[in-house]
């Protein structure tokens, strides 16, 4: 059923990048064909995106942001809208990132909202859900993974408005992978679980793995079933750990 689904690697620079930064994009950008076999996307911090997005203008270098206020405008100071992002460039927003959800306590009906508002501005919502180690160890991750998914997913969601990126907790930034029997299992539930309630949608919508990917195990995550792509942290702020990952789909 996912055969046919075009990849995404995603990069999430976090909160990380000056104007230098953007000689990384830059390469990275200079390296994709427009033929190539993935699409490909950086999101920066919020004060880069303008100038990203001009650079990578007319090429297959997609930018995106890394989250959203629920609101198109208003009084919320310091917060920007998805319809801002837009403005600036952006095709994409990742909300529900599991540090959004810990660093500032947002629940699943807050990514929903932010889903939704995604959605609003004619852009790609890239919802994050992920388990802690604790809930791993209670042999809790599919219910976990299983509610975040149907309470942070908006009702319109579809394949191409809709990206879905599992990153176990306990595996971002921290060296640890989930064995590919393991990431196997997960995206097999979410495929299930995305087909049940959407149909056919349900069944090309990308499902991303993040946590620890990096160019030495990016090629057997990225064959796994239903793994169509990667969001990836720390190994996307340089150009060749990011083409390392890439090229596990021949990019």
């Amino acid at each position: 059923m996912t055969s046919s689904v075009r990849p995404l690697v995603a990069g999430n620079w976090k909160m990380n990048g000056l104007a230098a930064s953007l000689a990384e994009a830059r390469r990275v950008r200079d390296a994709l064909s427009k033929s190539g076999p993935a699409d490909v996307m950086i999101c920066p911090p919020a004060t880069l995106i303008a100038e990203l997005a001009r650079e990578a203008a007319n090429s297959p270098l997609l930018i995106g942001a890394q989250d959203c206020h629920a609101a198109a405008s208003g009084a919320h100071t310091g917060d920007i809208s998805a319809e801002m992002l837009k403005d600036a460039g952006a095709r994409a927003v990742i909300v529900g990132h599991s540090e959004r959800r810990s660093d500032h306590g947002e629940r699943s009906s807050d990514v929903r909202r932010k889903a939704e508002a995604v959605h609003r501005a004619g852009l790609t919502a890239i919802v994050c859900i992920g388990e802690t180690a604790g809930e791993r160890r209670a042999e809790l991750t599919l219910s976990v993974v299983g509610r975040q998914l149907a309470a942070s997913l908006p009702d319109a969601a579809n394949a191409g408005n809709t990206v879905i990126a599992y990153e176990p907790v306990w595996a971002i930034g921290t060296g640890l992978t989930p064995t590919a029997a393991d990431v196997a299992a997960v995206h097999k539930f979410l495929r299930g679980a995305l087909v049940a309630r959407f149909g056919g949608t349900g069944g090309a919508m990308r499902i991303l793995y993040g946590g620890s990917v990096k160019p030495d195990n990016a090629r057997e995550l990225m064959a796994v079933p239903d793994v169509n792509g990667a969001l990836v942290g720390g190994a996307s702020l340089k150009a060749n750990d990011f083409l390392g990952i890439i090229a596990a789909y021949g990019a």
